[in-house]
């Protein structure tokens, strides 16, 4: 039953990674900043974190969930900081003048290990996909006895390959469209993201006064 566990975990994590959100956002401004390695990096970093939630709510770690839930006030402020402080300076270097002396660039792991842990940990600050998760896997009879910790291991890694494969389809996409964008478009792309990202934070900080809000 082990392949069904996956090909069903992998249509869920593709599922609930394709909507465009405030990671998504983040991912296409990062492809179109600094190429298809940092995008990507970006994208395994959200699919570790829907893996982490997945395992949460596939081994009925209640403590956790109970845990996470509780400091989801926590989490929205920390999140909705970090997207609010990301998006006014995406909006000013956006409208800055390119520059005949490029300045040095990251190291690429670096740019990469970085891009990884922000979208991991801004994933991460949106405990509700645990009842997501929860609430898709009992009614698809995927948790409790039926399931078991073999099984609930198969699904998890389905959900993990299933957002990674979103992540790339996203990067890949992308990656073809910056060829073809030069300066004045990627300059108005990156506004653009940059008022989606602040207003995806200003969300993420309203959504504790909004219980049934889902960012």
């Amino acid at each position: 039953m082990s392949p069904a566990f996956v090909i069903r975990g992998f249509a869920l994590g593709f599922m609930i990674a394709a909507p465009v959100g405030p990671i998504g956002i983040l991912c296409i401004r990062r492809t179109l900043e600094a190429g298809a390695r940092a995008g990507l990096a970006c994208g395994m970093g959200a699919a570790c974190a829907d893996a982490f939630y997945g395992a949460t709510a596939a081994f009925g770690l209640t403590a956790v969930t109970r845990l996470l839930l509780s400091a989801r006030p926590v989490l929205a402020a920390v999140g909705g900081l970090f997207l609010v402080y990301l998006g006014v300076r995406t909006i000013l270097d956006s409208g800055k003048p390119a520059s005949s002396e490029a300045p040095p660039a990251p190291a690429p792991a670096r740019g990469a290990l970085q891009g990884f842990a922000s979208t991991f940990g801004l994933t991460l600050t949106n405990p509700m996909t645990i009842l997501s998760f929860a609430a898709i896997f009992a009614a698809a009879g995927l948790v409790g006895a039926g399931a078991g910790p073999v099984n609930a291991s198969w699904m998890v890694l389905g959900v993990f390959l299933g957002s990674a494969a979103w992540w790339l389809t996203l990067v890949f996409l992308v990656g073809l469209m910056r060829e073809r964008f030069g300066r004045p478009l990627q300059m108005w792309a990156g506004r653009i993201s940059g008022v989606a990202l602040l207003g995806f934070g200003l969300l993420a900080l309203a959504s504790p006064f909004f219980p049934t809000s889902q960012l």
